[in-house]
């Protein structure tokens, strides 16, 4: 088995992207989605004095909290704040449900107020249920966007970077990448670099890397509109010490995959650079509705929009469909 090949096999049974499907359910008790005014993207955008009010939420995985309350409690918010980041927004506020024992919800509760103090974001509510069943920790967020950067803005001919924070260590146990204690404060000063690069036009559409891995990532982005891309997993920035496989399924603190028009492509990729973190270009967003990735002369086609989908939402295959037909 070539690396590609190990590399879509790995992508296709991945448990982080299975998951997603599961939003297939949404729509049918929600109601359709937009991809903008929700469900779909990173947050829900609605619009509110000539721009945008965020607001997001995330659940913690259940195994995580309960092997690492205080690590899921700093996540829930680094999950949270990243999401704003991605639309071209800054953080207001967040709130939290935590229920569980109460040693755990203490360890949940330091957590988030360690992250909280990072990113200069308040946690300025929530809901508390001490019970002597398995702890469950979710958190959520407010956040504010002039210029939105939206993942229906997705289009053939874009240039496709990647961002990475590479300062950090890799959990054993889970596949995450922490940059939290080897960043620290610097975080709060590297997530205000998407809004800013929303607001000067260098980048029109992102996502942040999360459980689904860069590759599953890129997929949800995709699927807003249907289109695809090709990505040359030679050019994607890795930590030292970091297989590119693992790399490539894994969770980093702060992991961006940017949408930028090509004479800006080199303006973006040095506002990240500017605070020395790793921003490249990795590939193009192209025609066609397929996902493909290649290393060396080694091609594959990871996903097909016009046969498949990622969230089960709907509105990506059937705009794939349309644009073949």
């Amino acid at each position: 088995m070539t690396a590609v090949e190990s590399i879509r096999s790995r992508f296709l049974s991945h448990p982080g992207l299975a998951a997603k499907a599961a939003l297939r359910m949404v729509p049918g008790i929600l109601g359709p989605t937009d991809w903008v005014g929700g469900p779909g993207d990173d947050t829900a955008a609605i619009p509110s004095d000539g721009g945008f009010l965020l607001a997001a939420g995330e659940a913690m995985f259940p195994p995580f909290v309960a092997a690492d309350p205080y690590g899921a409690g700093v996540a829930s918010v680094v999950a949270n704040v990243n999401d704003v980041a991605a639309m071209g927004g800054r953080a207001v506020a967040l709130a939290n449900t935590v229920v569980g024992p109460e040693a755990q919800l203490r360890e949940a509760l330091r957590g988030m107020r360690f992250a909280c103090d990072l990113y200069g974001v308040p946690m300025v509510g929530g809901h508390l249920s001490a019970w002597d069943g398995p702890a469950s920790v979710s958190a959520f967020v407010v956040g504010k966007a002039s210029t939105l950067l939206s993942s229906r803005h997705a289009a053939p001919g874009q240039v496709l970077l990647a961002a990475f924070c590479l300062e950090g260590r890799a959990r054993g146990d889970f596949p995450y990448f922490s940059s939290v204690a080897a960043r620290g404060v610097e975080l709060a000063g590297d997530v205000a670099v998407l809004p800013a690069i929303a607001e000067a036009g260098c980048c029109v559409a992102a996502k942040d890397v999360s459980m689904a891995g860069l590759l599953g990532s890129l997929a949800m982005l995709l699927e807003a509109t249907g289109t695809g891309a090709i990505v040359d997993l030679a050019c994607v920035p890795v930590p030292d010490g970091v297989g590119l496989e693992p790399w490539l399924f894994t969770f980093p603190t702060f992991g961006f995959l940017l949408c930028s028009p090509p004479s800006r492509a080199g303006e973006c990729r040095e506002a990240f650079h500017a605070r020395g973190l790793a921003c490249e270009v990795i590939g193009a967003i192209e025609a066609g509705g397929c996902l493909r990735v290649r290393l060396g002369a080694d091609e594959a086609t990871l996903l097909d929009f016009a046969t498949a989908t990622v969230t089960g939402l709907g509105l990506g295959k059937d705009v794939a469909r349309k644009s073949r037909s």
